[in-house]
């Protein structure tokens, strides 16, 4: 608790000090979305040029070299000069400079006109590397050969050398292929992977034909159209994934025999360093037996299990396999198996060496090896669960050490040597900063300053403490006072809650977290809390399933010790209380509002899951189970049981084609409200999915706002 005492006693004398000489500029509410001057600048598309210290990136419309060794900022490429280059070549011109990647000192590649292009910087000359068509989705670019995978529709695509292969033709729509599958959970983002040398392309084929049509509603075509998606909910039948290997020589397809049943899932495909070989981290249904499998890319056959993993909660793997450089048969694994995500070293055969990483913290990715290969290095929590810093682990030792010198969450960029780090940060006092490392952690160099975008906004005073819950573990807060804070005076308080599963809403970033539309809200005069709850990320496996099979349970009464905190406080009305929250967080708001009437006056929902039967399966079945093998959790999570206990303003919001929680949701609990004569206020985003972005987001803000306005 010492840090956080600290960090609470620095922030509140950084605003003391610092609002001596600020301006009493105000946020505004249709800015909040808009003004890109009110967020930390950051230097764009930047990256290591070479091994020898240059860096690169582009400012107005110009590319600008800087080296670790001196001040000195040059100005090295201008669009002009590309586009003289590609007029010699009879190509289209480009209007500005676009983003670039090095893959040597002298050249670098981009995306203009479908194509890929190299640039030869010495010789100022363009070539074509690759084109795709202009109707392409989901491109995954091949490093080494530039070969491009694609999609198109719902079949998959090659371009080999320039010319397009097909290689999925697949009529029926409801089959798809080289897309993410099990709605993109399992740390499944796309759904083609190239072999380490470019030769071979695997790639996930979906059969959802068995998978129940979901209804959703096209308004903008003048006769409203029927738009069906595949939503599989917990309990219902799911899709049938496969893996297949693409030979762009032979252009012949080879499935791996991954076997029954056929519902289970295909998780983090991992190459072989020497293409040979494909393992998949194969997961039933029920998510609790994983095991890696090793598949022959030539047959398909099944090889062997190197491993197995059970819990009798679930088991979630998130990252494939990391092949060592120094020793290719070797590779590191994450497991919470010991309760904190860790890395284990294991060879390929699937034989254990040791667990790496160990302790009550969270290693949350790998970001790099050294030039050797005999040190990795990762971002984890363990000097905080609310920061992300950087460490180097000694693979043969298991020594750890920190890099980031300054605490907060870190982002990194490592040179091809593994020698110099892009470190680029924020924390609650730093907006945003780039600075230069090396493999030490010793600050080579400062790239760019801080500059604080609301240095002449009067914001509230921020702090950060934990309440304990009833188990003893620390429950984190963020609490903004009002600008104008008066210790005599009685504020409404609003709680902005999330609370669900892979979320953390109160770090050591830039406003802790807040964003600005929480900090306006405090402008306004009130007291804005937020709690990280049982259930929320990077605070290991037992704090974060002890939602299982209960969802909504042991989060509402962490957020409820919350609220009676803030009864506690002289300086809060604690008949003015509100809940703001969207999607696990909308039903989080809804929960806390009927499981404890009176206690909330004014509370708005957005895409609020409301019984978790109609969620879909991968991410439902991990917490709730089915609903066939947990009634009863399922019974008290509905919120559609609670509804007669509805008092106060309620505000619920939807997405009108909202495919992550499906419309049923607030439809259904409208029409409970409607049977029970229970008044609540309901608002459409047609045309939106699950959130509100774009210029919309505006309109958004101003709705949440003026209900709280009007109501508490």
């Amino acid at each position: 608790m010492k840090h956080f005492i600290k960090l609470l006693f620095f922030v509140i004398f950084l605003f003391a000090n610092s609002f001596a000489d600020a301006q009493d500029k105000q946020l505004k509410i249709d800015e909040l979305s808009t003004n890109r001057k009110l967020y930390p600048s950051g230097l764009n598309n930047i990256q290591w040029m070479d091994e020898t210290g240059n860096y690169t990136w582009i400012a107005a419309g110009k590319l600008v070299k800087g080296n670790i060794k001196s001040d000195k900022k040059d100005t090295i490429l201008e669009v002009a000069t590309i586009n003289a280059a590609l007029k010699q070549l009879s190509e289209k011109e480009i209007k500005r400079l676009p983003a670039i990647s090095w893959i040597s000192k002298n050249n670098f590649t981009f995306q203009a006109n479908n194509k890929i292009y190299n640039y030869d910087y010495a010789a100022k000359n363009v070539s074509v590397l690759n084109k795709y068509p202009e109707a392409v989705e989901n491109m995954d670019i091949e490093p080494n050969t530039y070969n491009i995978a694609y999609t198109i529709d719902n079949n998959l695509f090659v371009s080999y050398r320039g010319t397009e292969i097909t290689v999925t033709e697949d009529k029926n729509i409801g089959i798809v292929n080289g897309q993410t599958v099990h709605r993109n959970e399992f740390g499944i983002n796309k759904g083609t992977f190239w072999s380490p040398k470019g030769n071979l392309l695997a790639y996930y084929r979906m059969d959802e034909t068995m998978v129940t049509d979901y209804p959703l509603v096209d308004i903008e075509p003048r006769i409203t159209e029927l738009k069906n998606i595949k939503y599989p909910m917990a309990g219902m039948k799911s899709h049938h994934v496969t893996v297949a290997i693409f030979d762009p020589v032979t252009q012949k397809s080879v499935f791996l025999k991954t076997g029954e049943p056929a519902e289970q899932y295909l998780t983090n495909i991992s190459w072989s360093p020497d293409e040979k070989y494909v393992y998949i981290a194969v997961l039933n249904r029920d998510q609790n037996h994983l095991k890696l499998n090793k598949y022959n890319v030539v047959n398909g056959e099944f090889v062997s299990t190197l491993f197995e993993e059970k819990n009798d909660k679930y088991v979630e793997p998130e990252h494939g396999m990391y092949f060592l450089k120094s020793n290719p048969k070797q590779f590191l694994w994450f497991s919470e198996r010991d309760g904190y995500d860790h890395l284990y070293l294991y060879d390929d055969d699937g034989k254990l060496q040791k667990q790496l990483t160990k302790g009550n913290w969270v290693v949350k990715e790998i970001e790099g090896f050294n030039a050797n290969g005999d040190k990795v290095f990762i971002s984890a929590t363990k000097d905080s669960p609310l920061d992300n810093n950087i460490y180097v682990v000694d693979i043969k030792s298991g020594g750890i050490k920190m890099l980031t010198t300054t605490k907060g969450t870190h982002s990194v960029i490592f040179d091809k040597a593994g020698k110099n780090i892009l470190d680029i940060f924020s924390n609650t006092e730093i907006a945003n900063k780039i600075q230069v490392l090396n493999a030490d952690g010793k600050v080579l160099q400062q790239i760019s300053e801080d500059k604080n975008p609301l240095k002449d906004y009067k914001l509230g005073e921020t702090s950060f403490f934990s309440i304990k819950a009833k188990d003893g573990s620390d429950l984190y807060c963020r609490m903004i006072k009002p600008s104008n804070f008066d210790s005599s005076k009685k504020y409404p308080a609003i709680i902005y809650v999330y609370g669900g599963p892979h979320a953390q809403l109160i770090t050591n970033s830039w406003l802790g977290g807040a964003g600005l539309f929480l900090n306006y809200l405090a402008q306004q005069g009130y007291v804005v809390f937020t709690l990280d709850n049982h259930g929320s990320a990077n605070r290991g496996f037992a704090f974060e399933s002890i939602i299982h099979r209960n969802c909504g349970k042991q989060e509402m009464e962490d957020q409820m010790l919350g609220v009676d905190y803030l009864k506690s406080l002289s300086f809060v009305d604690a008949s003015r209380i509100g809940v703001d929250g969207w999607s696990y967080g909308g039903f989080m708001t809804i929960s806390m509002m009927l499981k404890n009437p009176g206690v909330f006056k004014v509370a708005t929902a957005g895409g609020p899951v409301i019984d978790w039967q109609w969620y879909e399966i991968m991410y439902g079945e991990r917490y709730m189970d089915t609903p066939e093998q947990n009634p009863e959790g399922y019974k008290n999570a509905s919120l559609l049981n609670y509804v007669d206990k509805l008092e106060g303003k309620l505000l619920v919001i939807q997405g009108g084609v909202d495919n992550t929680v499906v419309p049923q949701h607030s439809s259904s609990f409208l029409k409970k409200c409607i049977d029970l004569n229970k008044q609540l206020d309901y608002f459409i985003y047609p045309t939106h999915e699950h959130n509100v972005r774009g210029i919309d987001r505006g309109h958004l803000y101003h709705k949440i706002y003026n209900y709280f306005k009007q109501n508490l």
